[in-house]
């Protein structure tokens, strides 16, 4: 298993997670079967959003003893309520239900607190000017979290948190189908098919400024909804009309900047060995791009994705990785020392480049990549 640091928090986690989500419709030792298999494999972090009480109270089973071995995402403002999930904002509901979580995981501290599901702009306003935030970072000051996280499915919220200050890392949903779309306050949006129209071009500028402004301010991004709820999977649900795999999703997710996890969701061992087989795949399993581009849905044109077909470069330039940085200087004003102290430390850069083309002949997504690499000189990064 590899471990990737998360943004600027100090954690260290593995980049195979488990979201504990599927867990709550299975019994004590179908938990515990899961955990263990996890643990095994290297997992070391998992998203503990559900109120429901078994589901807490198996995983806290099967954590028990071992509870300094998991990095865990606990949740404040996902509560249960006459028997059903409820998420609010309401004190009186959001305090007990985060203090039955510790009680039920067994623990005294939970490493990430989540502000729990916000993907409307005026509430996150709301949640940062009020007793919400007031009430978590209280349990930071006490040591009952270690770190202030929130989990969204809209780019602007991310956006926002990031600038925000306050929050640390952010849990955000992210796949190939999802980056194709607008910032939108109703997650079904990204679920429903009339919204993945020819029109759309590669990633959306909303995301891919998220992506990068979480980069450059070290808040480190969790993976929610790497299967699109599996809907990849299938040719007939795929918004592209062709079916990936879960280790090509799996390397979408982890190729984005500033991501260190993806939590899958496992109903039983055999789906975590799946997902694990990430780490020994080769490259042509965990190839997405000559699969999206060769879709009949293709919308990615043009588009570094930073998939790396165009190495080997006769040079040495790692081309995806200057393409990254160039990105991220790109949207400033100025360049951020920070990024130029990445690109000076690389073995061979955009100066080297001789023009030969073979990067271009090989790239799945006609990029023009001897012209970034002009664009990129211009910006002086040495």
């Amino acid at each position: 298993m590899r471990y990737r640091a998360l943004g600027k928090t100090g954690l260290t986690v593995s980049e195979i997670g488990l979201g504990a989500e599927w867990l709550e419709r299975h019994s004590a030792e179908e938990v515990r079967a899961v955990i263990n298999c996890c643990e095994a494999q290297g997992i070391n972090i998992l998203d503990c959003w559900m109120p429901e009480p078994n589901v807490r109270s198996n995983i806290g089973s099967a954590i028990a003893g071992k509870r300094e071995r998991w990095i865990i995402q606990g949740h404040f403002g996902a509560t249960w309520q006459n028997g059903q999930y409820v998420r609010t904002r309401d004190m009186d509901k959001v305090k007990p239900a985060f203090e039955d979580l510790l009680s039920r995981l067994g623990t005294d501290y939970i490493d990430l607190g989540m502000i729990h599901f916000v993907d409307e702009e005026a509430e996150f306003h709301r949640i940062m000017e009020g007793e919400f935030l007031a009430y978590v970072k209280e349990q930071k000051a006490k040591g009952i979290i270690r770190h202030i996280g929130l989990s969204t499915h809209n780019p602007k919220v991310g956006i926002l948190a990031a600038l925000s200050g306050e929050i640390e890392m952010l849990l955000f949903s992210i796949n190939p189908a999802f980056d194709l779309l607008p910032a939108s306050e109703d997650m079904n949006d990204y679920f429903s098919a009339e919204h993945y129209l020819e029109g759309l071009g590669g990633i959306h500028p909303d995301r891919a400024e998220l992506y990068k402004l979480c980069e450059q301010r070290g808040v480190g991004i969790t993976v929610m909804k790497g299967y699109a709820g599996g809907r990849l999977f299938s040719a007939s649900t795929s918004p592209f009309g062709v079916a990936l795999t879960p280790v090509q999703c799996i390397h979408y997710a982890l190729t984005r900047p500033a991501v260190a996890s993806i939590l899958a969701g496992y109903d039983t061992p055999e789906h975590v060995l799946e997902a694990v087989a990430y780490e020994t795949a080769s490259e042509e399993e965990r190839d997405y791009a000559s699969t999206l581009a060769g879709a009949p849905r293709h919308a990615y044109f043009g588009q570094c994705t930073y998939c790396g077909h165009c190495a080997p470069c006769p040079k040495g330039i790692d081309i995806a990785m200057v393409n990254k940085l160039y990105d991220l200087a790109a949207m400033q004003p100025q360049v951020p020392e920070s990024i130029r102290a990445h690109y000076q430390a690389l073995s061979a850069r955009a100066e080297d480049c001789i023009a030969c083309g073979n990067c271009e002949k090989r790239c799945p997504f006609g990029v023009v990549v001897i012209e970034r690499m002009e664009k990129i000189k211009a910006l002086h990064l040495l």
